[in-house]
C-alpha cells in the first residue's frame, strides 16, 4: 500500500452525509460502538503505568515502559489522545458543523479544566491535613500557602502547576488546537504536518519557546509547543485507521524499521544494572529531553504505536475479557487518570513520612492499581444501565410503531 496516496486522500471531501430523519417503523439496530478497545486498552495500560512511575521507591518502577526504551507512558498517552480525538469529535465536526463541534470540544476543555482546579484544590487540602499531623513540608506548593491570592490566580490561568499536575493543562491546549488541525489534516495534511514539524523543531533549537511555571520559574515541564506534534501525528494514525478498516497500512520496510529501532532503544535505555545483569550498551546516551520531545523519544513512541495497531495480535489482547477491566480504565481516562493521581499523592507522602518498606511497597500497589481498575467497573457499570434503558425504549418505539402501521 502506498502510504503517500493513502495520507494524500484525506483531503478529499467526504460526501457521507447522515440524514437525521429517522423512520419510526424502522427496525431498532442497536448502534455499534465506534471506540477501539485497542486504544482504550493501550490509555488504560499508560494510566496505570503513570501511576507506579510517580510513586517513588516503587519496584515495578522498573518494569514500566520507561525501562524498554527511550520513550514512557506520557508519550503512549499523547499520541492515543490525538487518535481518540479524531475518533470522539472529528464526526461531529464532518456530520454536525463547525459550531456544534466546538461546542463539544469546548465542554470537554471545560470539563477537563474543572478536573484539574479540583485536583489542585483536593492536593492542597491533603498537604495541608498532612503538614498539621505530621510536619512534612512540600517546598513546591509553599507559595499557595505563604501567597494563596496570587498563587491561586496563576493556578486558575495554568500558570502554576505542581510537579504531578501538569499534564491536564498540556491537554486542554492540544484539546482547543483541534478544530484547526483537524481541518488543516483534511484539506492540506502535507502543510498541515510540516508545519506541526516545523514548531517541533523550533522548540528543540530555541529554549525559550515555552510557557512559564509560576511556581518556580521554570518552563512547562510537557512543553505544548513540542507535544503538539506528537498530538498531531496521533490525528493523522487516527484517519488512517479510519481508511484502512481499522488497522494501520502493513509496510514491511517500516516494520522492519520500526523493530529495528525498538530493539537499539531496549539496549541503550534498559536499566541493566538494576535488574541484575551486566551493563550490554555501548555508549551512554543519557536521558533524552522530555520537555520538548527529543526525536529519539519521538522515534520510539510512533515506532511502538505503528507496530501495535498494524498488528491483529493487540485487537485480539484487547478484546479477551481479562482485558475488560484495563479496558474500562481508558474509557474512562480522565476520572481513573485523576483518581490515580491522588492516590499518588498520598502514597508519595506516605513514603516520605514513614520510609519505604515491604509491607508499603505491596499495599501501595494492590490498593492502588486495584482501586483504579475498581473505579473503572464502577464507572461502566454506571454507563451501562442508562444504555440498556435506552434500548428498551427504542424497543418499546419500534413496537409501537410496528403496530401503527401495520408492518
Amino acid at each position: 500500500m502506498n502510504l503517500g496516496r493513502t495520507i494524500g486522500c484525506l483531503s478529499k471531501p467526504q460526501p457521507d452525509r447522515i440524514d437525521r430523519r429517522q423512520d419510526l417503523a424502522a427496525a431498532p439496530a442497536r448502534k455499534t460502538s465506534s471506540r477501539d478497545p485497542r486504544i482504550d486498552f493501550l490509555r488504560g495500560l499508560a494510566l496505570i503505568t503513570i501511576f507506579i512511575d510517580h510513586v517513588p521507591d516503587n519496584p515495578l518502577n522498573l518494569l514500566t515502559m520507561r525501562n524498554f526504551g527511550f520513550a514512557d507512558a506520557a508519550e503512549l498517552f499523547v499520541v492515543l489522545a490525538g487518535i481518540s480525538s479524531v475518533m470522539a469529535y472529528g464526526k461531529y465536526l464532518e456530520r454536525e458543523g463547525l459550531s456544534s463541534g466546538i461546542r463539544r470540544i469546548a465542554r470537554r476543555c471545560l470539563r477537563i479544566y474543572a478536573f484539574q482546579i479540583g485536583l489542585l484544590l483536593v492536593t492542597l487540602t491533603i498537604v495541608q491535613q498532612w503538614r498539621a499531623y505530621f510536619g512534612l513540608k512540600i517546598v513546591q506548593l509553599a507559595p499557595f500557602f505563604d501567597r494563596p491570592i496570587e498563587a491561586f490566580g496563576q493556578a486558575f490561568v495554568l500558570h502554576a502547576q505542581p510537579a504531578s499536575l501538569n499534564i491536564l493543562p498540556l491537554y486542554i491546549v492540544l484539546l482547543a488546537l483541534f478544530p484547526v488541525v483537524y481541518f488543516g489534516i483534511r484539506y492540506s495534511p502535507w502543510t498541515t504536518l510540516a508545519t506541526s514539524a516545523t514548531v517541533w523543531l523550533a522548540t528543540n533549537i530555541d529554549d525559550g519557546l515555552n510557557f512559564t511555571n509560576w511556581l518556580d520559574g521554570q518552563e512547562w515541564f510537557f512543553n505544548p509547543f513540542a507535544w503538539q506534534f506528537l498530538f498531531t501525528l496521533g490525528m493523522f494514525g487516527a484517519i488512517l485507521l479510519q481508511r484502512n478498516a481499522g488497522e494501520l497500512p502493513r509496510i514491511r520496510m517500516l516494520t522492519i524499521t520500526s523493530r529495528t529501532y525498538q530493539a537499539a532503544a531496549l539496549v541503550l535505555a534498559a536499566p541493566w544494572i538494576s535488574w541484575g545483569f551486566s551493563d550490554v550498551r555501548l555508549f551512554d546516551v543519557g536521558a533524552p529531553d522530555k520537555t520538548d520531545l527529543s526525536l529519539v523519544r519521538l522515534l520510539n513512541i510512533m515506532a511502538f504505536i505503528y507496530l501495535a495497531l498494524s498488528s491483529p495480535v493487540l485487537r485480539r489482547f484487547a478484546a479477551h475479557p481479562w482485558a475488560t477491566l484495563v479496558v474500562g480504565c481508558g474509557k474512562h481516562s480522565l476520572e481513573v487518570f485523576s483518581f490515580g493521581t491522588l492516590l499518588t499523592l498520598i502514597f508519595r507522602l506516605l513514603f516520605r513520612t514513614f520510609g519505604p518498606s515491604l509491607w508499603l511497597e505491596i499495599l501501595v500497589n494492590l490498593v492502588g492499581i486495584g482501586a483504579m481498575l475498581g473505579l473503572a467497573h464502577i464507572l461502566e457499570c454506571r454507563r451501562a444501565k442508562p444504555l440498556a434503558r435506552r434500548d428498551r425504549c427504542r424497543a418499546c418505539c419500534h413496537g409501537a410503531a410496528t403496530v401503527m402501521t401495520g408492518r
